[in-house]
């Protein structure tokens, strides 16, 4: 029902979108925005085995530290060796799908499936689109080779999905785990409400959604920095 705000703000939907073109399509569009999205990034030290040498990131900085005679030598000769491996950063959430909304403005779908539909399309986002059924049969039908069809012709692995939330975050990921748990089913046992528990792995590198999300982040760290005065409050008594 319209508000009658006209200036009301459109808030955006967050989405998993296939990347790619393949048959079928995958795409799913939140019906409901998660309320939490938990990321992790973590950093361990890749020590080398002892005898060989290693190339060390931030190596001048390190020696400028180690020259310091505050510093044992023992750790200076750890901190030459020793490599920081930053992990791929990692995101989870819920998604919650609702069909009370489509059944009340009598959507036909809905009525006969539920969420069926959109329950079965995430998850088929964690399987190899070389497996679809229906993609070989049309494939087979416009007269290509079954393996045409798939948007990675040789590739056993899930599709790669981009998980879109907002303008400024376009991130190619891999769904890890997934979690359904239906709440409520029809007289046929069509599931009418469901929470899934999702947990991503960002595929990082130079790809271009993975590329513009970064670019995006770094001219956000850019405007922190007219926040660069309260950096007196810090250090200057007051």
């Amino acid at each position: 029902m319209a508000s009658g705000f006209s200036n009301q703000p459109k808030i955006l939907r967050g989405a998993f979108v296939e990347f790619g073109i393949s048959i079928p399509p995958l795409i799913v569009v939140f019906q409901f925005n998660p309320l939490t999205i938990s990321r992790t990034r973590s950093a361990h030290p890749n020590a080398p085995k002892m005898g060989r040498s290693h190339a060390t990131q931030n190596s001048s900085l390190i020696q400028q530290v180690s020259a310091s005679s505050l510093v044992p030598t023992s750790a200076r000769d750890f901190r030459n060796k020793t490599t920081i491996v930053v992990d791929t950063e990692k995101l989870s959430f819920d998604i919650r799908l609702d069909a009370t909304e489509k059944l009340n403005d009598g959507d036909t779908i809905t009525e006969q499936f539920g969420i069926a539909p959109q329950l079965s399309t995430l998850e088929l986002m964690m399987l190899p689109k070389n497996s679809s059924v229906i993609g070989g049969a049309i494939s087979a039908l416009l007269g290509h080779v079954k393996k045409d069809y798939a948007f990675f012709d040789d590739s056993r692995e899930p599709p790669i999905i981009l998980f879109v939330w907002g303008r400024k975050k376009i991130l190619p990921v891999n769904i890890t785990s997934m979690q359904i748990r239906e709440e409520e089913f029809s007289n046929d046992l069509n599931p009418r409400r469901a929470i899934v528990s999702v947990s991503l792995e960002v595929i990082e590198g130079p790809n271009l959604p993975f590329l513009y999300t970064k670019t995006l982040q770094e001219v956000m760290s850019l405007l922190n920095l007219a926040n660069i005065g309260q950096i007196a409050n810090t250090m200057v008594p007051s």
